[in-house]
């Protein structure tokens, strides 16, 4: 998931970065996020009495690569990202599974451009979305949140009433460009300003939110960031913020509900697996599993003194997407008895063969096998 959503991202442009697990609390003071999840913070007291944070955001080191050196409109747009991990300190009754954990990888990036630039690169990342769901079998199963900040109490929210019009009226146009089908949700935004949030409904029927862009005038103001104009004036950018998966511990378990198992091919774990009809036919079934581990494809080799029906009925409860019967028919012709996930037909073919269309299935991202 990482490579593909990498894969993706950096055809529109993106950059990978690295940043550390912990910085000064300043940092965050200056951002906000120490105030905001003050109560979530993972402190660290150096032996200097300097205090750190194990980083609950990635944001404010995004704004620090960007500041590390003048930038001019003519660097403009530049999109940094990355999966790291991030850290917070949950209520032990609020930790549920894969959906809230205390330490939690995320795919998250950061996106620096003029004002001029701003819709195209949320279209942009709309695009990157649509690419990396349609390829997990979720776009169309989603529904999209316009989430808008609640008038009824600023307090919660930093940056000027102008920015947050000119972002939400952006994220209309936007959603009426692209037929989004958006839901106005007041209240949703995030501190520094709106977002478009791609939705998915878990199995109990909870919202949980996949994909997100969120527009930010605010923190760029904060951290003094500027680039160079055209005129030889000095601007602020816009900053937006977008996650593709968000959290891969709560994508897997989304992924998982809306794929009841059936997960796509590519990402599978275990793509193929070989199930020797008894012991003697164990040194073909070798040779096939070596065969496919040098092409990369993801095989394993069922080994238990088992009866033939039991073993397909196991790698059927795993969803394993092909399943290789081998005994002496295929001894003799080298050949292989394939059966795929979901159905009862069986192929015969020859081991390069059975390599080249796995590999063009996996290459291709296709949902079917």
């Amino acid at each position: 998931m990482k490579k593909h959503i990498m894969k993706i991202s950096k055809k529109y442009g993106a950059q990978e970065v690295d940043i550390p697990h912990m910085a000064k609390i300043d940092l965050y003071q200056k951002s906000g996020h120490a105030e905001k999840f003050k109560d979530e913070l993972f402190k660290v007291i150096s032996h200097y009495d300097e205090e750190f944070v194990l980083k609950p955001v990635n944001c404010p080191h995004h704004t620090q690569i960007y500041a590390s050196k003048p930038r001019s409109y003519k660097d403009l747009p530049i999109a940094y990202v990355e999966s790291t991990q991030q850290h917070r300190d949950e209520k032990p009754g609020a930790m549920v599974g894969l959906y809230r954990t205390r330490s939690f990888e995320v795919d998250d990036g950061h996106t620096f451009c003029t004002p001029e630039q701003l819709k195209n690169e949320v279209i942009n990342i709309i695009k990157t979305i649509e690419e990396f769901y349609s390829s997990m079998g979720m776009w169309g199963n989603h529904w999209v949140s316009l989430s808008f900040k609640d008038s009824k109490s600023p307090q919660n929210y930093i940056g000027s009433e102008e920015d947050w019009q000119k972002a939400q009226s952006l994220i209309l146009e936007v959603n009426q460009e692209f037929d989004l089908k958006g839901i106005i949700m007041e209240g949703e935004a995030a501190l520094y300003g709106p977002k478009i949030d791609f939705m998915v409904k878990d199995a109990q029927g909870n919202n949980r939110q996949l994909g997100t862009i969120q527009i930010d005038f605010a923190m760029p103001k904060r951290f003094e960031l500027t680039y160079t104009d055209k005129d030889g004036s000095e601007k602020t950018p816009v900053m937006l913020h977008r996650a593709i998966l968000g959290s891969y511990h709560r994508f897997i378990s989304s992924l998982l509900e809306n794929s009841k198992g059936n997960l796509p091919l590519w990402i599978c774990p275990t793509q193929v697996e070989i199930l020797p009809v008894s012991e003697k036919f164990m040194d073909y079934g070798i040779k096939i599993h070596q065969n496919l581990l040098m092409y990369e494809i993801r095989s394993k080799i069922s080994e238990t003194n088992e009866t033939l029906s039991n073993k397909i009925r196991k790698a059927q409860e795993q969803k394993i997407p092909y399943m290789v019967v081998v005994g002496q028919r295929e001894v003799e012709s080298q050949t292989l008895t394939i059966r795929k996930r979901g159905s009862n037909e069986q192929l015969i073919m020859t081991i390069p063969e059975f390599v080249e269309l796995v590999n063009e299935k996996i290459l291709s991202k296709t949902l079917t096998i």
